[in-house]
């Protein structure tokens, strides 16, 4: 169900959680042209939303740079507003920069290495009669992200809802909401037309500016109140 990767270390569990990005930045070739602290930032945010989501708090940070040398400080600084959102400020940050040859278009690829914290799933959940589900942030792609920006989840309130009791979060990408829908229960598949939501079910989630979360009926106070204009509700 999960896009990370576990590794049992003695007593600990350590998780492996990366994104990439492509074409975004500023070369001249580059689809979306945005300052290079926006790229580490919303790059940083999937691996780490993907972190907390199965229950991990983010130890490090590694950076592989292929934007030029130049972007590296850009880069940082944009996963370091991220650290501070999440007020984890003091995780280290490291990586490497590729200067022998220059790609035509900006390139960016980064992990977060976290240590489990608590239970989450990492497989799929049934889905009860008393399940409630709702997308937390609006799908966005491209200019969208920097354009609607008081729509994308605060990385903060993910990191606040990973951490409420029986409530599951899964971390909406490129696929879209229906897909990631599908991936979170074990035993229900959902067609298009038996979803009711006002979000756009089918569109790409870019760099995952939403996430999907599911709860007991009896949290649904708790989670609208946390969520604020952020909680979209999806009925079935």
């Amino acid at each position: 169900m999960r896009d990370v990767q576990l590794l049992k270390m003695g007593k600990e569990t350590l998780v492996v959680a990366s994104d990439n990005s492509g074409a975004i930045g500023l070369k001249q070739q580059d689809a979306v042209h945005v300052p290079y602290d926006i790229v580490g930032y919303y790059t940083f945010r999937v691996a780490a939303m993907e972190c907390y989501c199965a229950g991990a708090t983010p130890e490090a940070v590694i950076l592989q740079n292929f934007c030029g040398d130049k972007a590296w400080d850009g880069l940082v600084k944009g996963i370091t507003r991220g650290l501070h959102e999440l007020s984890i400020p003091d995780v280290p940050i490291t990586g490497s920069t590729e200067s022998n040859f220059s790609l035509v278009q900006s390139a960016v690829g980064l992990t977060v290495l976290g240590k489990r914290t608590n239970d989450a799933s990492m497989s799929a959940i049934p889905f009860l009669e008393n399940t409630k589900v709702a997308v937390i942030g609006l799908p966005l792609v491209g200019n969208e992200v920097i354009e609607q920006d008081k729509e994308v989840a605060p990385l903060q309130l993910v990191k606040e809802l990973s951490q409420l009791e029986e409530a599951v979060l899964l971390p909406v990408g490129s696929k879209g909401v229906l897909y990631k829908l599908n991936r979170l229960f074990s035993n229900r598949t959902f067609l298009k037309n038996e979803v009711n939501s006002v979000i756009n079910l089918e569109k790409t989630s870019g760099p995952s500016t939403c996430c999907l979360i599911a709860f007991p009926a009896e949290k649904e106070n708790m989670v609208r109140e946390l969520s604020g204009h952020n909680y979209h509700e999806v009925t079935f």
